[in-house]
């Protein structure tokens, strides 16, 4: 599932594609995002003034009060086309399949929603397994879905104190928590497992039992690990220009995640692989306690 990372660099793109266009029609591939006309009605004729985003929701801002999320889940992907380039981001599909399903093929079949700008530019929503979503909300809805986002490491309320708070009286493993996007928004498995590493934190250990000093390192570290992974453009996130796919450069920056049996880079332990609430999860045996 993108994450934090790739949902920011998603965000800063199509901020500097669509923000201003007129969007000119709108297709609706998939019934269960609702219907044709409702979309046409609040969306044609206008335009997108902002691109913002909320853990790992995007918010396109029409007008002052009408808002069209988009949610990617598990497999979803946003693909921005013009006459020019073609830029996706989010879910990658299947090795051998990115060509064939995304290099000059759209809509396919996978293909959800399409949003048509002026000027012959074209945002389509893609999703394998339909668990992602596109909705209008006005600003009440928006309130309240905001309501269900925790903290988040790149905003104002992630204090190191709020963190203090999200873990005290948890008796579930840190990593748990770190992926509950009600406590902490935006964190998925790849940058749990990374934010651990770098904080020298084992992801089994109880959120109850972090001492000050420990909770202080993950907090230190949930920052510097989703900055440093946005500068890279994100680990999942994939940039296709004239059909050739580029993933995002923080894959090679990766210190356990998918690192089984490989050689810390801290110290002389491996790293193992195993399973928190079914999630594969990465870790040094030996520096992370």
């Amino acid at each position: 599932m993108p994450e934090l990372p790739e949902v920011e660099t998603i965000r800063r793109d199509l901020s500097e594609k669509i923000v201003g266009v007129p969007i000119v029609s709108v297709e609706l591939k998939d019934k269960k995002l609702g219907e044709a006309k409702n979309f046409a009605k609040f969306l044609v004729g206008k335009k997108i003034s902002a691109v913002e985003r909320i853990g790992k929701l995007l918010i396109l801002k029409i007008s002052a009060a009408q808002y069209l999320l988009i949610h990617l889940k598990m497999t979803g992907q946003l693909v921005f086309e013009d006459r020019e380039e073609l830029i996706a981001g989010g879910h990658e599909f299947a090795k051998g399949s990115v060509l064939e399903e995304i290099g000059g093929k759209l809509p396919n079949k996978y293909t959800r929603f399409i949003l048509n700008f002026s000027g012959d530019k074209k945002l389509f929503f893609n999703d394998t397994r339909r668990f992602g979503y596109v909705k209008l909300v006005d600003n009440t809805e928006l309130a309240a879905i905001k309501t269900r986002f925790g903290i988040e490491p790149l905003q104002n309320n992630f204090t190191l104190s709020n963190l203090k708070k999200v873990f005290a009286g948890h008796r579930v493993p840190v990593k748990s928590i770190l992926m509950d996007q009600q406590k902490i928004s935006g964190i998925g498995n790849i940058y749990a497992s990374e934010i651990l590493f770098a904080a020298r934190v084992k992801p089994t250990r109880l959120a109850n039992s972090l001492t000050a000093q420990e909770i202080t390192k993950i907090f230190q570290a949930s920052k510097t690990v989703l900055k440093n992974a946005i500068k890279h453009r994100g680990t999942t996130f994939s940039d296709y220009v004239d059909a050739s796919g580029k993933k995002g450069g923080f894959s090679k920056l990766l210190k356990v995640y998918e690192r089984e049996g490989d050689k810390c880079s801290g110290c002389s332990g491996k790293i193992k692989n195993i399973k928190i609430a079914g999630r594969s999860t990465y870790f040094c045996e030996k520096c992370q306690k």
